[in-house]
């Protein structure tokens, strides 16, 4: 019953982002467009995305069991504390698309001090490593079995610059940041609890600069996290909020003059809008 529930809130949601996202031929400012066209727009296949998804159909094949150890909001899919692999791999997994569109996201951002929270099987944390393979990466998860798969799977990707930690988040938040000193690109992607979510923005706030980034996955999985969302838009810091659906993202560049949010899509979910009919509400602040 959960999923069902899941299943069409995220329904609704999809339909309210959709009429309401730009594409862009809506968009005149400079970042905004071009972060538009160098990570929603790009279709390049990378021999990065070919290795991963091998991994992912072994994964998605795999029936041994895992204890899991949930320290945050839990799954809407399953409350089992004793999951198969394969399950983890179809449910809790990083989707081709979500993992692909975060790969371009580092590929432009380009940073070199990273830190997800909440490694899952390691798919996601493969897909931003590849794309900054000189970059320095810390992961941290929760539950030790899931890590040690994550260790695995990171291993026949033969990715060596990321470091796992295996903890809770407010274990081992302090000490990822001591260790990173400076986060160019923070990935959040675990306990969905509104609380939560704003308490770990909060402890990496002292390591964000001007041109760090943020992304915050799920941010329509519920109402706590969409709250939570709403709540990071609004901060003092944050010049540019980009909704993609799956993932929020958080800019705190200076040369965003006029604070902005923003819901995008691509072009080709929205055919009509080819920039024959200018929208009244084009964003021109980025």
């Amino acid at each position: 019953m959960k999923w069902i529930n899941l299943y069409f809130r995220l329904v609704l949601r999809y339909l309210q982002y959709f009429f309401s996202a730009r594409t862009r031929y809506d968009l005149h400012a400079p970042f905004a467009y071009e972060l538009a066209e160098m990570v929603l727009e790009d279709t390049r296949y990378f021999y990065a995305f070919r290795d991963i998804e091998l991994l992912r159909r072994g994964l998605l094949k795999n029936q041994d069991s895992v204890q899991i150890q949930d320290h945050g909001a839990g799954s809407l899919v399953s409350a089992n504390t004793v999951r198969q692999v394969r399950s983890l791999a179809r449910y809790s997994a990083i989707s081709p698309g979500s993992g692909a569109l975060l790969f371009r996201l580092v590929q432009y951002t380009k940073p070199q001090k990273m830190l997800e929270l909440g490694t899952s099987l390691g798919l996601s944390a493969a897909y931003q490593s590849l794309a900054a393979r000189n970059a320095e990466m810390i992961s941290i998860e929760g539950c030790p079995q899931t890590a040690a798969l994550a260790r695995q799977n990171l291993a026949k990707l033969d990715i060596q610059n990321i470091t796992l930690f295996v903890g809770t988040f407010e274990q081992q938040l302090p000490r990822a940041l001591q260790q990173l000193k400076r986060v160019d690109y923070l990935f959040v992607d675990g306990d969905h609890r509104e609380g939560a979510s704003l308490a770990y923005f909060d402890t990496c706030l002292p390591y964000l600069h001007e041109h760090s980034v943020v992304v915050m996955a799920d941010i329509h999985w519920s109402n706590e996290m969409e709250s939570a969302w709403q709540t990071l838009q609004q901060h003092e810091r944050v010049r540019l909020s980009v909704d993609l659906f799956h993932f929020g993202l958080l800019f705190f560049r200076p040369e965003i003059k006029v604070k902005s949010s923003l819901a995008l899509i691509k072009a080709r979910y929205k055919p009509w809008r080819m920039g024959f009919f200018p929208s009244s509400d084009q964003a021109h602040t980025a």
